[in-house]
C-alpha cells in the first residue's frame, strides 16, 4: 500500500504544479520557440517542467518521511538530502539555462556540482557484480575525509570516479534523448517502476529502494500528463537532466542496479555513444544538437512522433523487464543484442535519408 500511495502523491502533486509552473514559465519568458530543424511544435511552449518534477519528488520523500517509511535499510537520510540538495541544483540551473541560454561550460556546471554533492552524501558505487562470475570492487582506495554526527564521510577514489561518470553518463543520455513530446518522461516513468519491481524480488527486498522509484516513477507520469503530444510543457534542461540523474542515483542506492538501469536505457545510451563519435569525427561540437539522434531519425523513416515514442518505451519495458529474469552473462547478452538493434536502426535510417536526398 505504502508504494501505490507514494506514487499517487507524486502523480498528483506534479499534475497539480505543472499548471503554475506554465504560468511562470510564459510569464518570464522561458519557452521554446519552434524551427524547421529540431522543433516541430506549431506554437512557443513554456519550459521549467522539470521544477514541477523536482517540487513533486521533494514534497512527496517529505511525507514518506512523516510517514515512516523514508529513510530505511538501503535509503539513508542523508542519501536523502543528497537527492535533494542534486535535484535543486539541476532544477534551477535549468531554469537560468532555459530563460537566458547559457553556454555549454556553463551548463555542465550544473550536473557537475549535482555529481559531487550525491557523492559526497555517500552515494556510490562500492563493487560492480562481474557477469561472469564474482564481484569487482572498487572500494580498495578508500580514507575517511570527515566524521559528522557519528558518520564516517569517505573518499574512495575509483568508486567515486565511477559514480562520477556514471552519473554525468546517464545526465546527459536523457538530456540528448529529450527531443519528442513525451519521450524522456515516460521512459524515465518506466526505468522507477522497473527498478521498484526489481527491488520488491525475494532476494532483493529493498522496500525502501521501492518508495523511492515509485516517488520517481508517480512525479514524471504526473508532468507526462501535460508532455505527451501534443506537449502543454517542456520538460526544459533541468527536467531532462533530472531524468537520467535520478536514474542513475537510483541504481547506486538499490544495491548496484547498474546493468538494469543500462538495460532500460541502453538504447538512447548507444545512440548518444554513437552521435558523440559521428560528431567527433566529423569535427563538429558535441554540444551542438543536430537530427542525427535515433528518435529523429525514426520520423524521417516514416513513424509519427507518436510512434516513435511508443517505441522507445516499449524498448525500455522489454528490456528492464528481461532484468527480472535474466542472470549475470545473459544480461551481457542483452546489451548485445541493445547494441546490435541500435546500429541496425541508425544504419536502416541512414539509408533511407540517403536514398530520399537522391
Amino acid at each position: 500500500m505504502p508504494y501505490l500511495l507514494t506514487a499517487l502523491i507524486a502523480f498528483l502533486a506534479a499534475a497539480g504544479l505543472v499548471p503554475a509552473v506554465r504560468w511562470l514559465a510564459c510569464r518570464f519568458g522561458a519557452v521554446d520557440q519552434p524551427d524547421a530543424e529540431r522543433r516541430w511544435h506549431g506554437r512557443p511552449v513554456p519550459l521549467w517542467g522539470g521544477v514541477a518534477v523536482f517540487l513533486a519528488l521533494a514534497l512527496t520523500l517529505t511525507v514518506a518521511g512523516q510517514a515512516g517509511w523514508l529513510p530505511g535499510e538501503h535509503i539513508r537520510l542523508k542519501y536523502l538530502w543528497g537527492l535533494g540538495m542534486a535535484g535543486f541544483l539541476l532544477a534551477f540551473g535549468g531554469v537560468l539555462d532555459d530563460r537566458f541560454r547559457l553556454k555549454p561550460w556553463q551548463q555542465v556546471v550544473w550536473p557537475i556540482l549535482a555529481a559531487v554533492v550525491v557523492i559526497a552524501s555517500g552515494i556510490g558505487v562500492k563493487y560492480i557484480t562481474n557477469p561472469l562470475g564474482g564481484q569487482i570492487h572498487l572500494d580498495s582506495l578508500s580514507w575517511t575525509v570527515v566524521w559528522w554526527e557519528g558518520l564516517p564521510y569517505r573518499l574512495t577514489l575509483l568508486a567515486d570516479i565511477f559514480s562520477f561518470v556514471w552519473l554525468m553518463g546517464m545526465t546527459y543520455t536523457t538530456k540528448f534523448l529529450d527531443g519528442i513530446d513525451g519521450l524522456v518522461a515516460g521512459v524515465t516513468v518506466i526505468g522507477c517502476l522497473v527498478i521498484a519491481a526489481v527491488s520488491q524480488m525475494v532476494d532483493v527486498r529493498q522496500p525502501d529502494t521501492a518508495i523511492l522509484a515509485m516517488a520517481g516513477a508517480g512525479a514524471f507520469a504526473g508532468f507526462l500528463v501535460f508532455n505527451f503530444s501534443p506537449a502543454k510543457i517542456f520538460l526544459g534542461e533541468g527536467g531532462a537532466t533530472l531524468a537520467g540523474f535520478f536514474l542513475g542515483a537510483l541504481a547506486i542506492v538499490s544495491g548496484g542496479k547498474i546493468a538494469t538501469a543500462l538495460l532500460i536505457l541502453g538504447l538512447p545510451i548507444f545512440d548518444a555513444v554513437a552521435v558523440i563519435f559521428r560528431r567527433i569525427r566529423q569535427g563538429q561540437p558535441v554540444w551542438r544538437g543536430d537530427r542525427s539522434h535515433l528518435h529523429f531519425r525514426l520520423v524521417d523513416m516514416g513513424l509519427s512522433q507518436r510512434q516513435a515514442v511508443l517505441f522507445y518505451w516499449f524498448s525500455a519495458a522489454a528490456f528492464g523487464v528481461s532484468t527480472l529474469v535474466l542472470r549475470g552473462w545473459e544480461k551481457l547478452a542483452a546489451l548485445g543484442l541493445i547494441v546490435s538493434l541500435t546500429a541496425a536502426f541508425l544504419a536502416g535510417a541512414s539509408l533511407i535519408r540517403g536514398k530520399r536526398h537522391l
